[in-house]
Order: C-alpha cells, then sequence, then structure tokens
C-alpha cells in the first residue's frame, strides 16, 4: 500500500483508541521524514506523509500515548506546541463579537519575528534549543476577594496615546524550595486580594465619545490559567534565562479572545509548574493601564499578600488627571519623535531575535575605549546605549546623509514639577529622541557617541513631558522605522524584588521583543555573576554583522 507524497493519514475510530508508541513515532518522524506529525484535541493522529509503504500503519498501531512521553516530546517540536486536553481548548467566557486586533485599522502594528532555532549560537548570543510539553488546565477569571466600586474611571493623556494601546509580556522563573506549597493556588489567593486595592484592572475597557478610552470598573476580573511542564528550571538554566524562551506561547498561551484592547481582560498570567518544584509566573498585561514601574508595583503587592503581609506597601494612586493635557493643546516644544520617516523596517519573516549578555568585565571593555575623563563619569546605561547604537547602525548598513535615530524611554516620576504621588500606577512615561548621520554615528568616537545619548536623557524636563503629552493629543504617533533604535532601562522598574515567598526570581523582565526596540534587563551568568540581557532583533545578515561588531570591541 503506497501513499502519495503530501497525503494525509488519519487515525480515528478504534485506530484512535490504539495510541502511538513514542519511539515509533520518533523512527517514523527521523526515517520517513514526515513534514508534521499532529495531535489534535479529539486525540485523532494525522500524519503527513511522503511516499512510505504500508508498513507505517503498523508503526502506528500500538505504544503509550505520545504526548505523555518525554521521548517524544524531545524529538517532535510539532507535537510540543500543542493542547491534547479537550477542557482546555474551551473559553465559556470569551464573547465571540469582541475584537481581536489591537487597532481599528485591523493591525497590530507588531512585527512577530521568528526565532532562529538552526543556526549555532555565538559566544554571548543566546539561541533556544530545547523543547518540552505544558499542559494547562481552563482559564479561568479571578476578580477581586472583596466588593469594589462599579464605577467608570477615565485614563490619562499619555495612557490613552496611539503606541500605548498594546500588549506587553513578562516572564519570572523562580527556584522552588517550599515543599507542599502549590504556587498557582498561592498566587490565585494573593491575586483576588491585591485586585481589592487594584480594583481598575480587574474592569474592561470601553471606548466612548471621540475614540477616547476608559475603564469600567465591573470586577470582571484578570485572566488567570494554571499549567504543569514536563521540564526542569535547570534545564531551562541550561540552555540560558534569555528571551526568546523555549516554548514561550506555552507558558503564556494566548486564550482565544484574550488579546483584544476593547471589552478583553486587562492582565493575563500563566502560572506553570515544573517538574523539579519551580514555577513559572507569566504575565501579559494591557499597555494603556500602566507602564512597567506601575506594574511591578501591582506585582509585587500581590507577591506581599502571598507572603503574608496584612497590607501592601505602597498603597496604589489613581489621579490619571494629573497627565492630561490642556483644553486646547499646544505644545511648547518640537518633539522629533513625531517625524515622519520613510524608511519602511524589512519582511518580518527575515527577522530573528537573539539576546546578547554584558558582564562587568565586558562593560569595563566599553568604558577603557572612551577617552579617559568619560571612564569614571559615563553610566552602564550611557556606555551600553551608545556602544549598541552605533553597532546596530553598522550591522544595518544604514547610508550616509541619513538619519540613525535614537530614542529612549525616560520615566518623569522623579521630576519634581509633575506632582506624580508615590504609588502612581498608570504611564508616567516618555520618549526622547536625538538624530545622527550614521556616517557620524559610525565614523566618530565612542565618547561622541555617549554625548549624543546624554543629550536624549537630559531633554526630558517637566516642561518637555506637558508639550509632549499636548502633541499627542493632537492625533500624532511616533513611528518606529527601520532605522530608529528604541532603548528601555528594564533593569530598576522593580520586577527583581518580586517575591511571592520563593525568594527573588531567577530571571524577571520582558519576555520578548520586536523589531527596533530592545530592553536592558538584570540577569545572572552560570556563575551567579550579575549580567545586563539585550534581547536584540535584526534582519538574519544584520545580525551576523551585528555580532562581528559586538566581538570586535568586547575582545580588543
Amino acid at each position: 500500500m503506497e501513499f502519495p507524497a503530501g497525503s494525509h493519514l488519519t487515525l480515528s475510530g478504534k485506530q484512535e483508541r490504539c495510541t502511538v508508541a513514542a519511539y515509533n513515532l520518533t523512527l517514523l518522524y527521523y526515517k520517513y521524514k514526515c513534514k508534521t506529525v499532529e495531535a489534535n484535541r479529539d486525540s485523532t493522529v494525522v500524519v503527513l506523509l511522503p511516499t512510505c509503504s504500508k508498513t507505517i500503519l503498523a508503526m502506528l498501531s500500538c505504544g503509550a500515548i505520545v504526548w505523555r512521553a518525554r521521548a517524544a516530546a524531545r524529538a517532535l517540536p510539532s507535537i510540543l506546541h500543542r493542547n491534547y486536553s479537550r477542557k482546555e481548548q474551551r473559553s465559556p467566557w470569551v464573547n465571540p463579537c469582541r475584537p481581536r486586533q489591537l487597532y481599528s485599522d485591523g493591525s497590530t502594528h507588531k512585527l512577530n519575528p521568528p526565532v532562529d532555532m538552526l543556526k549555532k549560537p555565538k559566544e554571548r548570543v543566546y539561541t533556544p534549543t530545547l523543547a518540552y510539553a505544558v499542559r494547562r488546565r481552563d482559564p479561568e477569571l479571578v476578580g477581586p476577594a472583596a466588593h469594589t466600586p462599579r464605577e467608570t474611571k477615565h485614563l490619562s493623556d499619555l495612557d490613552d496615546h496611539e503606541d500605548s494601546r498594546t500588549h506587553m509580556s513578562l516572564a519570572f522563573f523562580y527556584r522552588g524550595g517550599q515543599n507542599g506549597v502549590d504556587p498557582a493556588g498561592l498566587i490565585r489567593r494573593a491575586l483576588g486580594e491585591a485586585l481589592v486595592h487594584y480594583y481598575p484592572l480587574a474592569g474592561r475597557l470601553r471606548e466612548v465619545e471621540g475614540q477616547k478610552l476608559v475603564v469600567d470598573c465591573t470586577g470582571e476580573g484578570v485572566l488567570f490559567v494554571e499549567a504543569d511542564a514536563d521540564v526542569r528550571l535547570a534545564e531551562l538554566e541550561g540552555v540560558g534565562l534569555r528571551p526568546p524562551f523555549p516554548c514561550w506561547d506555552q507558558l503564556l498561551f494566548d486564550v482565544d479572545g484574550s488579546s483584544g484592547m476593547i471589552d478583553c481582560p486587562l492582565l493575563h498570567i500563566q502560572v506553570t509548574r515544573l517538574l523539579c518544584g519551580s514555577f513559572v509566573f507569566a504575565l501579559r498585561f494591557n499597555h494603556t493601564m500602566c507602564d512597567g514601574i506601575g506594574i511591578a508595583q501591582f506585582m509585587n503587592a500581590i507577591a506581599e499578600l502571598a507572603r503574608g503581609l496584612p497590607s501592601t506597601t505602597i498603597a496604589p494612586v489613581w489621579c490619571r488627571e494629573l497627565l492630561k493635557a490642556r483644553d486646547t493643546p499646544m505644545p511648547s516644544l518640537t518633539h522629533r519623535e513625531f517625524d515622519v520617516l520613510l524608511q519602511s523596517p524589512p519582511p518580518a519573516d527575515d527577522m530573528v531575535m537573539r539576546s546578547f549578555t554584558f558582564g562587568a568585565s565586558d562593560l569595563a571593555a566599553i568604558k577603557k575605549s572612551l577617552p579617559p575623563l568619560l571612564h569614571n563619569t559615563t553610566t552602564t546605561f550611557e556606555a551600553l546605549a551608545a556602544f549598541l547604537w552605533r553597532a546596530r547602525a553598522t550591522a544595518l548598513e544604514l547610508p550616509p546623509g541619513g538619519n540613525a535615530p535614537l530614542m529612549v524611554i525616560a520615566n518623569i516620576r522623579g521630576v519634581a514639577e509633575m506632582s506624580l504621588p508615590a504609588g502612581y500606577y498608570g504611564n508616567a512615561i516618555v520618549p526622547s529622541m536625538v538624530m545622527v548621520d550614521p556616517a557620524v554615528l559610525c565614523g566618530g568616537s565612542l565618547g561622541d557617541v555617549v554625548a549624543l545619548v546624554r543629550q536624549a536623557k537630559a531633554a526630558v524636563t517637566s516642561e518637555y513631558a506637558r508639550s509632549f503629552i499636548n502633541e499627542i493629543l493632537l492625533g500624532e504617533r511616533y513611528i518606529l522605522s527601520a532605522n530608529v533604535f528604541l532603548l528601555s532601562d528594564a533593569r530598576r522598574l522593580g520586577f527583581d524584588r518580586v517575591d511571592f515567598g520563593w525568594g527573588e526570581p531567577v530571571y524577571a523582565g520582558p519576555a520578548d521583543t520586536y523589531f527596533g526596540v530592545s530592553f536592558f534587563i538584570t540577569g545572572k551568568d552560570r556563575d551567579g555573576e550579575d549580567v545586563v540581557v539585550v534581547p536584540v532583533v535584526l534582519p538574519r545578515l544584520a545580525m551576523d554583522r551585528f555580532v562581528t561588531e559586538v566581538e570586535k570591541l568586547l575582545n580588543l
């Protein structure tokens, strides 16, 4: 019996009850080079086969359940990224009429670059190779543990800016240690208690007149998923806890209907237990509600309640009216962030994401290349930002005579004239841009580039922030084109202090990024020493050139 190339073989009914042997399926995958081997939620095995003989039917007729066999889990990546429980596919709370896109034009304004899993990783470059299975329970909504006000709250103009209408994902990895304590149950309870104080996060966004967003404090709750993964923390540490994480789409599964902007949960949390007793806390939050410091404040509130504290250390403050524009918007400064930059991004399917780590010796090497007067006065952010900005412009081969802008994200909570109270958890960040000719950027000294980074930082004053808020109310939005490099320092946002009772996280920070956007994240190397982790997304060839530029300086 022969199967034409490209045909499908479906086992159902009696054949379906004969489960598939892990060994035989592995052999099938490698010997006969099947393109995919899948199992749907009804446990039907579908095999896309090349021309092969009827002996394959015998191979598929006996054995153990493949999706519970770790041997097959290691060998068949296509199987690993699926759910096999019928229950896990149900989302009874989802309204099918809710929008799925983040923007009214139907686009997400996001690039989702595939991970380069095939190239051999180079030094200081991280590429994940580990694969494992994740089993999830039904998603549920966790609401406030006590009665909360039913009201409508207005967002600030920084919250409701078009570029804030997106989601951000965070990852937290914790080492096991509390025998008999279920992290998912403990965090679920503490989450409900924290939402009593942060009850707007349990509501839903509505759109009102003028396409403005408001928060309807309904108390419906946030999305919570409990899961188990067939992997140990040591295995994850073996390949390095760096974005992009292996099987991240399973550690934070995109529940159907949860990723919209209007009338959807504002938070999506998944707690995944590992085989060794460790666990992963994954979070996706709606950026209109809070920035990095704001979501870290909320997470620390959950952690404090999980540890048994009677109340949270910091009381949340709404006060979004403090960051409203004038009745008649009138920017007082020129904001280059809104200049139209015509160079379009490269194709998304050509992108790769890799993380670079910079230890104390690496940072010392970068600062050593600066003029003597800058050795002791340049901060880590300034030195590393200047170094990466120039390396990226070189890697992209930006033409002379154009622009190679750097955009830094600045926190305005510390600007006295802004009068933002402690506990404010809304968006309180503004971008500041500095532009330079690529020829000047790549041809000048690193000290000159540090001066430009300082210029971008120094530009952020209370007048600048107020002017920016008025500018965005005029309908402007900044555009990240191919030549813009946006940097955000996530090292001091408070993620590393989130302790649910298992100690500080092994990794805490952004879980992914996109072309043109990089974060500075606190991490640990294999010896437990502090490092700065920087995920970078570039086209393949540009990534190779970027690695060369990084190694060129650090190996001097």
